[in-house]
């Protein structure tokens, strides 16, 4: 059930894709995933319409918006809503499945979880725009929220030869205001279980129900397994200071700054200059606070000479992809 039928529906197109890049990852995920694809209404392969990559904030997959949802949209009743409106132009939006066992994905490379820059760049799209005529030079974009907007941003920084557009809408940076304040309550979670992350995780996995600071306390410490992994540890989660203490360990840190896109302007100040088009958003309010981190970089761009977006709204971290009919058609219109 649709929440309305004024405008002509797209297609989902469901397919089954075995992966080379993810065969042998680290944490045994599958290698053979679902990958959705839209495409609007009356499509046609001669269009050769510009291309879309959703990377869906921590906890979520491409299934997840693709999905009925009882309240609001999905992402593809929103494509239909915008294109069918004439707000947004014609685009085929393909939705990856990239979770993992730690809880979700940063869309890099890592030791500890897969290549996942990879297979977003040397598998998905290459088969998206083979088998629905689409993208191409010029012509693909990435948008993603939180996890995701981090994700997006990342591949702006280090892949503007691949990526001509990008929207980051409450993506993951300021590790001093987002990840510090999450490392110290998570100390207080893992001190339930010896301190022991084996511990805590087989809890939180046997759990009918997990608490918020538990689900808060996974999130951070898989983010050892993407920034600072160590192939002795369990799940190759390692901690980035002292768990009694909560002194940070500078080594271990600096292995988590190198991943911090609010320090990464200078470095990647080249790449995002390359970019026809790089959309920044955040709630003003962010629970995760977000917004400094975003507003840091921001500012340094701004010093560098990067053209791009940047918006502040009146809200917080949750529930904010009706932004989509902003930065959608924005994403599509510099893809032109």
């Amino acid at each position: 059930m649709r929440k309305t039928h004024e405008h002509a529906e797209g297609t989902v197109h469901r397919l089954i894709h075995e992966s080379k890049v993810l065969q042998d990852n680290p944490l045994k995920d599958p290698w053979r995933r679902d990958l959705h694809v839209y495409t609007p209404a009356n499509w046609t392969r001669g269009e050769k319409l510009p291309l879309l990559l959703d990377m869906p904030g921590w906890g979520g997959s491409g299934m997840g918006h693709t999905n009925w949802r009882p309240i609001g949209e999905n992402v593809p009743e929103r494509l239909d809503r915008l294109i069918g409106s004439g707000a947004m132009g014609r685009a085929v939006v393909a939705f990856p499945d990239c979770f993992t066992r730690v809880g979700g994905n940063q869309y890099i490379n890592s030791a500890g979880t897969g290549r996942y820059e990879d297979y977003l760049i040397h598998e998905i799209v290459p088969l998206v725009e083979r088998d629905f005529a689409c993208g191409g030079q010029g012509r693909r974009a990435c948008f993603g929220k939180s996890s995701g907007g981090y994700g997006a941003i990342w591949h702006g920084m280090h892949h503007a030869d691949f990526w001509a557009a990008i929207s980051c809408n409450s993506g993951d940076m300021g590790w001093d205001a987002l990840q510090l304040p999450d490392f110290l309550m998570s100390l207080g979670v893992l001190a339930k279980h010896g301190m022991s992350v084996q511990k805590f995780w087989e809890h939180f996995e046997a759990s009918p129900k997990p608490t918020a600071e538990e689900r808060h306390a996974r999130m951070l410490l898989a983010m050892g397994a993407f920034y600072d992994p160590d192939p002795a540890s369990f799940l190759f989660i390692r901690l980035p200071g002292d768990p009694h203490t909560a002194e940070l360990i500078p080594e271990r840190w600096n292995n988590w700054l190198k991943y911090d896109p609010a320090r990464l302007a200078d470095e990647c100040a080249p790449q995002l200059k390359k970019l026809k088009g790089l959309w920044m958003d955040c709630g003003d309010r962010d629970q995760y606070r977000i917004h400094f981190g975003m507003r840091r970089l921001s500012r340094e761009l701004k010093r560098l000479g990067v053209e791009h977006v940047y918006e502040e709204f009146a809200d917080d971290h949750t529930d904010v992809d009706y932004r989509m009919d902003k930065f959608l058609p924005w994403l599509v219109e510099r893809l032109s």
